[in-house]
C-alpha cells in the first residue's frame, strides 16, 4: 500500500462538463487528490489556498481573467506550486513571457491531451517536482529555428530534447530511443554543453525552455491535429 500522501490538486475551468470529467477521472488516480475547484479567477481566489495545494491546472482563457496571472498571484502565496495551463490554442509564448524566476514548475498541455488521464496525471507529477511539460502534440511538431542552438544539436540530440520537452523519464527515452539509459545521460551532458546550460537540478527546465524559445510550431491546433 503506498504510504506517500496524495498530491493536491485545484482546478479552475469554466466549461462545467469537461470540469466534472477531469476531476473525476483524476480522483479515480490513487496519488492524486482533488481538493478544490473553480469555473473563474474571482471564485479560485475566494475559495483557494495555494499554500494548501500541490499543483493546480488552469484554463488559460477564462471569463474573468486568465489562468496565467491567476497561476502567478498563487505562486506568490506558494513558491513551489505546480502550475499545468490548459488551452485549445498554441499560446506557449506566455510561458516564455513569465519572469525567468517564475518559470520553473509550469507546464502547458492542450485540452486533448486531457483525453489520457495517464499522460495527464504524469504531466501533473512532473510539474509539482518543479519540472515543465509541453503538449506532447505540440513537440512534435517542433522544429529547430536555424542559426539557433536547438538547431546546432545532432538529430539524436534533438529526439532526446523532445522527448524531455514531453516530459519523458530517461528510462522512457531510453525504451523508446533502443538505447542505454546512460546514454540518455551522455546526450543530456553534450545538449547543456550546446546549449550553454550548467548541469544541475534545474538543468533539464532550462533545456526545455530553451527548446521553447529555439523552435517553431504550426501557428494554430486545428492545423496541428489536422494530420
Amino acid at each position: 500500500m503506498n504510504s506517500m500522501k496524495p498530491l493536491r490538486i485545484g482546478i479552475v475551468e469554466d466549461h462545467s462538463l469537461f470540469l466534472q470529467l477531469m476531476s473525476s477521472a483524476l480522483e479515480q488516480v490513487d496519488d492524486l487528490e482533488i481538493v478544490a475547484t473553480a469555473d473563474n479567477v474571482a471564485e479560485a481566489k475566494k475559495w483557494f489556498q495555494p499554500e494548501n495545494l500541490d499543483v493546480v491546472i488552469l484554463d488559460i482563457e477564462l471569463p474573468d481573467g486568465n489562468g496565467v496571472g491567476l497561476g502567478i498571484t498563487m505562486r506568490r502565496q506558494n513558491p513551489h506550486l505546480g502550475v499545468v495551463l490548459l488551452s485549445d490554442r498554441d499560446m506557449l509564448e506566455l510561458i516564455l513571457g513569465l519572469p525567468k524566476e517564475e518559470r520553473q514548475g509550469w507546464s502547458y498541455l492542450t485540452k486533448s491531451a486531457t483525453k489520457s488521464i495517464d499522460s495527464l496525471a504524469s504531466a501533473i507529477r512532473a510539474t509539482s517536482r518543479g519540472e515543465t511539460v509541453i503538449d506532447p502534440a505540440l513537440v512534435n511538431r517542433s522544429q529547430a529555428r536555424p542559426g539557433t542552438g536547438v538547431s546546432s544539436l545532432t538529430n539524436r540530440q534533438f529526439e532526446v530534447l523532445r522527448a524531455v520537452a514531453r516530459g519523458d523519464s530517461n528510462q522512457t527515452i531510453a525504451t523508446d530511443l533502443g538505447i542505454a539509459v546512460n546514454s540518455v545521460g551522455n546526450h543530456l551532458i553534450a545538449i547543456y554543453d550546446a546549449l550553454g546550460i550548467p548541469e544541475g537540478k534545474n538543468a533539464r527546465v532550462a533545456a526545455v525552455l530553451d527548446f521553447l524559445q529555439d523552435t517553431t510550431r504550426p501557428s494554430t491546433l486545428s492545423r496541428a491535429f489536422s494530420d
